[in-house]
This record gives structure tokens, C-alpha cells and sequence, in this order.
């Protein structure tokens, strides 16, 4: 059951085998971090092996980004996979009548509420791993990019190239080494 951000796993825990999956679709609110163009979706499947939970899934989203090179706008399609596993406390319900079985939360920022996981956080996390380091326009590393050109001229002062700066420094006549 999802419910207010939050996905019961309580039945996957208390049931290893039992799978628990989700289809998901976020736009992340109070996300700083991340400038969304569009909505984060894909799923989410769960289940508990009495030692642990796994986690997994797909998603994928369109981000808005600043290429490394121009440092011009670019929105840029960032597909990305969730594989997670999470420690079991406990023993599940249906094997003792004593006991229950619990996810051990040992995130910085947590991603439980009890046995609830905190969908949103996942979601974020994981994609904030999966952004493109160096995300680049259509021109690349090797094309030659108009909008670089452009914001190159305009740093140089409408100079053609550092070189022309140094040309302008020398008196005619002297050479350089």
C-alpha cells in the first residue's frame, strides 16, 4: 500500500518470497538538487529473503542541465536503475509469534518510516547517483559550438583567442621563443 510518499513493505517482510511491486510516478517536490523537466516514472518490486530486502527497479526522467563546455541550457534524458538490499532485523511474523521482522535503516537520510519505505528519497538518491558528470550539447567536446564561441568572446572581450591577447602585448618585431 502507498500512501503520503511512503510504500508498506510490512507484508514482504513479514512473508519472505512474497514480492511486493509498484508502478511509481514523482516529481519529486522540495527537491533542490534537481531541476526535473518531467516526471520521474517507472517501478518499484520488493521482497524479503528473512535476511534482508531487496529492492529494485527502473526509472526515468528528462533533467534539466548545464552543458560542461558552454555552459548553455540542455535538457537531457536520464534513464537509471535501483538495486538495493537492506538488513532484517527479527524474526517475520509468520514464523514466531513473538516477533516481527524489521528493515535496519543505516542511511545518513533515512529512507524508513518503520516498514515503510520512503519512496521519494529512494527515487532521489538513486538518481542523483545516475546524472551525467559532464552532461554536453549536441556539439560535444569536438564540435564547434556557436553558444561556447559566443560566451569565449564575450570573457575575451571580443578577442579572438588568448593567443591574439598575447600577440597585442608583444611589440611588432619581437619574436617569442
Amino acid at each position: 500500500m502507498k500512501r503520503d510518499g511512503l510504500l508498506d513493505l510490512n507484508d514482504a517482510l513479514q512473508h519472505p518470497g512474497r514480492k511486493i511491486a509498484v508502478d511509481i510516478s514523482t516529481d519529486l517536490p522540495e527537491s533542490d538538487d534537481v531541476d526535473l523537466a518531467d516526471s520521474v516514472e517507472g517501478f518499484l518490486e520488493a521482497y524479503s529473503t528473512g535476511n534482508s530486502l531487496v529492492i529494485e527497479g527502473e526509472f526515468k526522467t528528462r533533467c534539466n542541465m548545464d552543458c560542461a563546455r558552454c555552459g548553455g541550457p540542455l535538457e537531457q534524458e536520464v534513464n537509471f536503475q535501483v538495486t538495493e538490499d537492506f538488513a532484517v532485523e527479527g524474526v517475520p511474523s509468520m514464523y514466531s509469534q513473538d516477533d516481527f521482522a524489521r528493515v535496519v535503516d543505516e542511511e545518513g537520510e533515512p529512507l524508513f518510516h518503520e516498514n515503510s519505505l520512503i519512496v521519494e528519497s529512494l527515487i532521489r538518491q538513486n538518481l542523483i547517483l545516475n546524472l551525467p558528470v559532464q552532461p554536453l550539447c549536441t556539439y560535444g567536446w569536438e564540435g564547434d559550438c556557436p553558444e561556447a564561441k559566443v560566451r569565449q568572446e564575450n570573457s575575451l572581450g571580443r578577442q579572438s583567442s588568448p593567443l591574439d591577447q598575447l600577440r597585442s602585448i608583444l611589440e611588432p618585431g619581437e619574436e617569442s621563443d
